[in-house]
């Protein structure tokens, strides 16, 4: 994945972050993310600092979304 793809995808899923915030009223612990000091806009730092807080905050996402929805939902077909 090229640098620029990366940023993009960096500022969708911050994007994602703030549109679950929003919906649930609460904010998602992101401290590894944030320690990382990355942000989308942050256009100057390596490919490898973006990709890193790509990981991390997806994982911030994704585990505030275990948390909401706890049990497995099965696949169901329309």
């Amino acid at each position: 994945m090229k640098k620029q793809e990366l940023i993009h995808l960096h500022g969708l899923l911050a994007e994602v972050h703030t549109q679950i915030e929003a919906w649930e009223d609460e904010d998602i612990e992101l401290t590894e993310y944030d320690t990382l000091g990355v942000r989308p806009t942050s256009i100057h730092k390596s490919k490898t600092d973006h990709k890193a807080a790509v990981f991390k905050l997806a994982k911030g996402i994704t585990g505030a979304m275990r948390e909401a929805e706890p049990e497995p939902v099965a696949a169901q077909a329309d």
